[in-house]
């Protein structure tokens, strides 16, 4: 079911920006000498304004990412120009003694999207679309077929 409403959905979706980043790491040492520094910048962003969610990813041998949702671009940005992350950015980013690459995308919610059940503020109720939303070039999208 389409909606402009998530105020019942859990935080992800009421945010309106994403932060998905990832970094390489050089060795295992390094993750341990980052640990006390990043848990200081994960504090940090739980208690900032704007803060919705995040979660960790690892991806072998030396890979960690960060998704993390706020409300909106401009929480986002404040928390990247925060003391703790400056800091830890700069470590990063010294060379290639600690990480030997990473990237950073960031993203912006649409204000439409779909809800169901629980989720769904306006009814409760579980449901289909009639029709698939429009790709750049229609301006309605073809019949869902059950």
């Amino acid at each position: 079911m389409r909606t402009r409403d998530f105020s019942r959905a859990p935080a992800q979706a009421r945010a309106g920006a994403m932060f998905i980043g990832g970094t390489r790491y050089a060795n295992p040492l390094v993750l341990l000498r980052l640990a006390p520094d990043w848990i200081r910048m994960v504090r940090d962003m739980r208690r900032m304004s704007g803060y919705c969610w995040h979660t960790v990813y690892w991806q072998f041998p030396l890979t960690l990412g960060t998704i993390a949702f706020f409300t909106d671009r401009d929480a986002l940005l404040r928390f990247a120009r925060t003391r703790h992350h400056r800091k830890l950015m700069m470590w990063l980013t010294d060379g290639d003694r600690n990480a030997t690459a990473g990237f950073i995308r960031l993203y912006t919610a649409s204000p439409d999207g779909y809800s169901n059940g629980a989720w769904r503020a306006e009814d409760g109720a579980m449901g289909h679309i009639e029709r698939f939303t429009p790709l750049g070039a229609e301006t309605t999208g073809p019949a869902v077929r059950r």
